[in-house]
């Protein structure tokens, strides 16, 4: 309980500086050296390390070992890597069109072949709300929901008609309420949990976005975008030079985890 109110409040901290438009100052909380090309945090401040050598780590925000993942080179390369809630890991082998599903110890639980469903073009997915998971067929352009076995539930109407052209999501997030929809190139398309579209927020260009409480927070070079739905405007604030300089960022509520050439670090946010 007191890790949930600590959460609450800093997640305020945090958006108290978005608003100010004013980036919180980051503060050196703990590091691991090592050669890993891709990171990623949960909401519970969980770590996800893809290493070169192909093994998935997990660690908690000490960088303690939770649990490794070890065949992730046998399906190929992992395009996404996603998290529903903390029981529930997410992996995309696009290559080969499977999705595994991992537990909170990084064992796996199931196992979807795409290809069996006649999904050939699936470009990114995410879990849904209701431990099922969202995909985006490219091939009929139109959102999914996936059961656990792997048939369609659900489907949209061809969204290059409701569109008049063509989008290609390379990210699909579930959140409060809402499933999100990002083409670098054209935008974010916001839809309800039945399919019904609701509105594009032209929010271009980001090389990740990434859900934070009920806000989505895109990630450019060296900027950081919010998004809050009601609000009308997208806030925005300058990344640090130190940060701006890791290849990839991840954003959680009292700090965040930078990836640089040998190491990854993580921060905690200035009260």
């Amino acid at each position: 309980m007191r890790k949930f109110f600590t959460s609450i409040l800093c997640c305020f901290l945090f958006f108290s500086f978005i608003y100010a438009q004013q980036f919180p100052v980051p503060v050196f909380h703990h590091e691991i050296t090592g050669d890993y090309s891709y990171v990623k945090a949960d909401e519970l401040g969980n770590i996800f390390a893809l290493t070169a050598g192909g093994q998935l780590k997990k660690f908690n925000s000490n960088f303690d070992s939770i649990g490794v993942y070890n065949d992730v080179k046998r399906l190929g390369i992992v395009n996404h890597i996603a998290f529903g809630n903390a029981l529930r890991t997410i992996l995309y082998f696009k290559q080969y069109r499977n999705i595994i599903v991992l537990d909170r110890l990084m064992h796996v639980v199931n196992k979807i072949d795409l290809k069996k469903h006649s999904l050939f073009q699936v470009e990114a997915l995410a879990p849904s709300y209701d431990n099922k998971i969202w995909i985006f067929d490219e091939q009929e352009s139109k959102l999914k929901k996936l059961s656990e076995e792997g048939s369609v539930l659900f489907e949209t109407a061809d969204l290059r008609i409701v569109f008049s052209e063509a989008i290609s999501p390379s990210i699909v997030i579930d959140n409060g309420g809402f499933v999100y929809l990002y083409d670098p190139l054209k935008g974010l398309y916001i839809f309800d949990y039945y399919g019904g579209y609701k509105k594009k927020i032209s929010l271009l260009g980001c090389k990740d976005i990434q859900p934070l409480g009920k806000n989505i927070i895109g990630i450019s070079s060296d900027k950081v975008f919010v998004f809050t739905p009601g609000d009308v405007d997208i806030k925005e604030m300058k990344i640090p030079i130190g940060l701006a300089k890791a290849k990839q960022l991840s954003f959680m509520a009292d700090g965040c985890i930078a990836l640089y050439d040998d190491r990854i670090v993580s921060y905690k946010w200035t009260k």
